[in-house]
């Protein structure tokens, strides 16, 4: 039995060339899905949420508003919480590369951007403080400034290595188009 909805795996099934949401190169997008442990994290987090917010409704029944909407204040927290944890990672676009972390934003534009390359080095093991040999995906910017995109280890890349390969490369590639490339000397 198919389907009535359209997923991003497959092609439409029309015949007219509508061009797909993702296809639009002004708009950012992930070129990669999120990872198991990065939306396994989020919906645990989701799930303590609702029984949280189950708490608050339970806590104002019984009268205490004062706590109920504490409580809700904290549900509400670890819905933003786990809203940004899925919103984590590094998304491209015309303008340029932008890595989304936790708590900071960093957008690069493609001319300030010198190379995109992929790098053996110590990364942290699921952004925690231990670090592992891994690859890492490197953005040199102008100024000699280095900004870490992906690794190997991350949370959407864990156990996934073909998957950061096709990420990696697909992040050079938007680089071997949009980005400048460096001035002929003579």
């Amino acid at each position: 039995m198919p389907l009535p909805f359209l997923t991003a795996d497959r092609a439409f099934d029309t015949t007219d060339q509508v061009a797909l949401p993702f296809d639009d190169h002004d708009q950012w997008r992930r070129p990669y899905r999120p990872g198991s442990w990065r939306v396994g994290a989020a919906a645990l987090a989701l799930l303590l949420a609702s029984f949280v917010l189950l708490a608050a409704v339970i806590i104002a029944v019984a009268g205490a508003f004062g706590g109920a909407s504490v409580t809700l204040g904290i549900a509400a927290l670890v819905i933003v919480a786990a809203l940004r944890a899925l919103r984590m990672g590094t998304w491209v676009s015309r303008a340029g590369v932008r890595r989304v972390g936790f708590l900071s934003t960093v957008t690069v534009p493609w001319a300030k951007v010198t190379s995109v390359r992929t790098a053996q080095q110590p990364v942290r093991w699921l952004g925690l403080p231990r670090t592992v040999q891994g690859q890492a995906l490197v953005l040199d910017r102008q100024g000699g400034e280095q900004l870490l995109l992906l690794t190997d280890h991350n949370a959407d890349f864990l156990s996934r290595v073909e998957a950061f390969d096709r990420a990696a490369d697909t992040i050079e590639a938007w680089n071997a188009e949009y980005g400048t490339a460096p001035a002929a000397t003579r």
